[in-house]
């Protein structure tokens, strides 16, 4: 097994977070429940409307879930599949995929009790400050009404092109000490 680049955001044993208390550790499949629930929870206000008993609404989210699962781990194979933990209780997840010049964040959620604090702001300087080191882009996709796009166009990110609902960002890549 390769060692953990110290370099990369998150990999890093011992990894000094910016946000107190925060660890992470690679996803394995005892953690597919949680990220199931984690992933529901991010799409809750968009199915409120839809009128669907709780039991149909339920497997429609852990479908897609499971789709999605499906497709980041055969079109990303070689990406960091992190969980996030607070005091040793999983909140969130962060994927990044790396490839030469770029970084992609695939995806990045907490739980509500965790949203809107800093905690994901935090998370994504980290990854800023590892792109900068490494002269690298940061692309990304978010749905064109998602509130987080604020914070992604405050850390430099601009819109690339529509690709149906969402929008693909990136944050330029900067020489390293710029």
């Amino acid at each position: 097994m390769v060692p953990p680049d110290p370099l990369r955001a998150f990999a890093a044993p011992q990894h000094a977070c910016r946000w107190p208390g925060l660890s992470f550790r690679p996803v394995d499949h005892a953690d597919l429940p949680f990220l199931a629930m984690l992933y529901a929870s991010t799409r809750e206000s968009e199915l409120a409307p839809v009128p669907w008993p709780e039991e149909t609404k339920r497997a429609f989210l852990r479908d897609q879930f499971d789709k999605q699962h499906a497709h980041y781990r055969q079109h990303y194979q070689d990406a960091d599949y992190w969980l996030i933990e607070h005091a040793g209780q999983p909140i969130g997840r962060v994927y990044v995929y790396r490839s030469p010049g770029e970084i992609r964040l695939m995806d990045i959620a907490l739980i509500p009790a965790q949203r809107g604090r800093g905690v994901g702001a935090s998370l994504l300087a980290e990854l800023v400050d590892e792109a900068d080191r490494h002269s690298a882009r940061i692309t990304l996709h978010v749905e064109g009404d998602n509130p987080v796009k604020r914070l992604y166009q405050r850390l430099g990110f601009a819109l690339v092109e529509q690709r149906g609902p969402y929008e693909f960002l990136e944050r330029p890549a900067r020489a390293a000490g710029a």
